[in-house]
């Protein structure tokens, strides 16, 4: 037997699959076995993708895989994983690092010593006339409830009492758990269900029995959405299939996990980076082995290797964090779709503020109303023109209206530090990243000035190096500024501040949220991780600070991304019997995607947007390819770029080339970036997406652009 293998390596010039010679030691090795194979004399891991009978190599030539790993995919994630490396212009070998195993295989089961109690033992226990000793007597009170590793009721006890036949012990699998402790995963058991979402729901099972399908859950916030996943959850497990339900960030893992776990007990696994090593594995190889069922995680848990798939949620599916940012760029809601499809599967994508693709692809379910019949809270465009500071005085009233009566608020502002930017009054000087064409901003917290782009961050300066003025002035305000302007305002109130300063270390976004949730009062500030799916019933107070930021962008999806970002914090006011309301600062209360927030009017945004879109030539109806070449000294990058617009002009006539165009250095390196404009659908766009591959296979293969650095985005965030 052939094994058609596909080498880990990240070479993108690198042709496969290799062909190797099955041993009949080995007999067990099918699609998606893991092997280590001999590749140029190097020792490399490498995945089955496929098995015949006979190669094209000579028999003399083809060499046996060194060993077979006893952990392998499944073959249809096999499958999915060539598809994403096809689909988004990679490489095989990193499509299918997708789907691995945590640790490629590497991370070993944990087994540990456990004891566990003997009828003779319970008898014992139960028998004042049985001589034991206080630590025996203790360990066995401890095992009469199950059994327990023997660590921890204590080894000499255990070996005492196993010696007299009143315990036994086995080397056995030890699980390492996650921790599930949600924010707003409250035990309130299965509410009534309103009309909308009964029907939502009854369609759901309609596509479960008759091969599947895909829709889209347009639902206001508080309207219920997650209700709606845990029955269609159930109602998949019913059936005898699995489940995997996706959230935008890790932040809101433990949240959701919470409720499906209050829901689903030890049916739920958890899938996100920021598990340890073992954890990740164990939890992956529940899924694999069917001993759980529904999986939640962000965007990577769509590789989740469940059994039966038969429902995929995407929560909160106009998010941008589904679009992964390394190679391959791949989206998780069309991996999704995919998945789905291939398996038979429902697709439900849930949103307050869907995206055009998804409103115009899919079937929609509407829940327009809270299923506490309150209505959305008012929302108030305040008119930032003319007004100094960031706080307009409408704003500070209303929050220390917030601290008079005890209540909760959630402000919002998209960017973090204390100042945008310095410069020099004297002489005009800006303080620029050395690596990246963009400023530094200022973090007073710890002194610095920092790129948030590569990280380069050095000491607030006291005076310009160019002209040595001491005149420094500060431009903008960020997270860090508005905390001390709330915590001098509001004293005492509680401020709590939620960005990627503040948050940093594992758990700590969890515990900011935990501590908001648990106070009685306070305000909760931060950066958009504020407004992504977060349940406070007691918030009484939306704000959103510089709400047009956005819009100037140049960016086609500007005012799609604002008005989500508007509604989405509107969203998280009035859901208690308080009631609330939202203010909006903005210089342009005019502007078309502010309007249609204020007025929580998402289908007649999506309506307008839609024509906007299709008049211009933009996603859904088309399909972009960006490539960007970078180059360690001016000039390469643009000669790559150029030679890769005639290679793709030639072999995809039909398409729309924009560029090569100069982008803003990065990380110390020169950037050209060529956009490719293609049909949205259809044979034209996988021309497109194969001729742009293809172009950037030869051209990484050839010497003449060495060390040019490409990477491809299909359809660009």
């Amino acid at each position: 037997m052939i094994a058609k293998v596909e080498p880990l390596t990240t070479a993108r010039a690198l042709r496969g699959p290799f062909d190797y010679r099955v041993p009949g030691t080995m007999a067990g090795v099918g699609v998606g076995s893991m092997l280590v194979v001999p590749f140029g004399g190097r020792r490399l891991l490498g995945v089955v993708v496929e098995l015949a009978e006979r190669s094209d190599v000579p028999a003399e030539r083809l060499v046996e895989p060194l060993e077979a790993l006893d952990r392998g995919v499944p073959a249809e994630l096999v499958r999915l994983g060539l598809w994403v490396a096809e689909e988004y212009c990679s490489t095989p070998a990193r499509g299918l690092a997708l789907v691995l195993p945590p640790g490629n295989g590497k991370v070993g089961i944990r087994r540990a010593l456990v004891a566990e109690i003997t009828g003779a033992g319970r008898a014992a226990l139960g028998d004042d006339g049985v001589r034991l000793g206080e630590r025996q007597r203790e360990a066995l009170a401890a095992l009469a409830a199950g059994p327990l590793p023997a660590a921890e009721v204590g080894h000499a006890a255990v070996r005492s009492l196993e010696a007299r036949g009143l315990v036994i012990t086995e080397n056995a699998e030890r699980r390492r758990r996650p921790e599930i402790e949600g924010v707003g995963a409250r035990a309130d058991g299965e509410n009534r269900l309103t009309d909308a979402q009964t029907a939502a729901l009854v369609r759901v099972e309609q596509l479960f029995d008759s091969g599947g399908g895909q829709l889209l859950l347009h639902g206001a916030t508080g309207s219920g959405k997650t209700e709606v996943y845990l029955r269609s959850v159930a109602a998949a497990l019913e059936r005898g299939r699995s489940a995997i339900v996706l959230v935008p960030e890790i932040a809101l893992t433990p949240q959701t996990a919470g409720r499906f776990e209050q829901r689903f007990g030890d049916e739920v696994a958890i899938l996100h980076s920021r598990l340890s090593a073992g954890e990740r594995h164990d939890e992956w190889l529940r899924l694999r082995r069917g001993e759980a069922r529904v999986c939640i995680g962000p965007r990577s848990a769509v590789f989740a290797p469940v059994r039966d798939l038969g429902l995929i949620v995407v929560d909160e599916e106009h998010d941008g964090s589904y679009k992964q940012e390394g190679d391959p760029r791949y989206d998780a809601r069309r991996v999704a779709e995919r998945r789905a499809d291939q398996a038979g599967a429902v697709l439900l994508a849930g949103t307050a503020t869907p995206r055009p693709e998804s409103r115009l692809r899919l079937e929609r379910l509407t829940m327009p109303e809270r299923v506490d019949g309150r209505g959305l809270p008012p929302v108030e465009l305040v008119d930032m023109a003319g007004v100094t500071g960031a706080l307009h005085s409408r704003t500070r009233d209303a929050l220390l209206e917030v601290r008079e009566r005890g209540e909760k608020a959630i402000v919002l502002l998209n960017r973090r530090g204390w100042s945008n930017f310095l410069t020099c009054r004297g002489c005009g000087r800006a303080w620029e990243c050395p690596s990246c064409d963009v400023t530094l901003v200022m973090h007073r917290a710890q002194g610095r000035i920092a790129c948030h782009h590569c990280g380069h961050s050095e000491r607030v300066p006291e005076k310009c190096p160019d002209c040595g003025s001491l005149s420094v002035a500060r431009h903008g305000a960020g997270t860090e500024r508005i905390e001390a302007e709330l915590v001098q305002s509001l004293h005492p109130f509680p401020v709590f501040r939620l960005d990627a300063d503040a948050a940093s270390g594992r758990g700590a976004i969890l515990d900011v949220l935990r501590r908001f949730e648990q106070a009685d009062a306070g305000v909760l500030l931060g950066t958009q991780m504020v407004a992504k799916g977060h349940d406070f019933p007691d918030v009484t107070l939306g704000v959103v600070l510089d709400a047009d930021s956005t819009l100037r962008f140049p960016d086609f999806r500007a005012e799609e991304r604002t008005f989500a970002l508007v509604a989405q914090l509107a969203g998280r006011s009035g859901r208690g019997g308080r009631g609330g309301k939202v203010l909006v600062q903005t210089l342009g209360t005019d502007a078309r995607a502010l309007r249609f927030a204020a007025r929580h009017d998402a289908e007649g945004f999506l309506a307008g947007e839609l024509k906007r879109r299709e008049l211009l030539g933009y996603p859904p109806f088309a399909q972009l390819v960006r490539v960007v070449c970078a180059s360690d000294r001016p000039g390469p990058e643009a000669a790559a770029a150029a030679e890769l617009r005639d290679r793709i002009a030639t072999s995809a006539p039909g398409v729309r080339l924009l560029g090569p165009a100069p982008l803003f250095r990065l990380k110390g390196r020169d950037r050209a970036q060529l956009l490719v404009k293609a049909p949205a659908e259809g044979p034209e766009r996988t021309a497109a997406v194969r001729a742009v591959r293809h172009a950037v296979e030869a051209v990484a293969a050839g010497k003449k652009h060495r060390g040019v650095v490409l990477s491809v985005d299909v359809d660009p965030q």
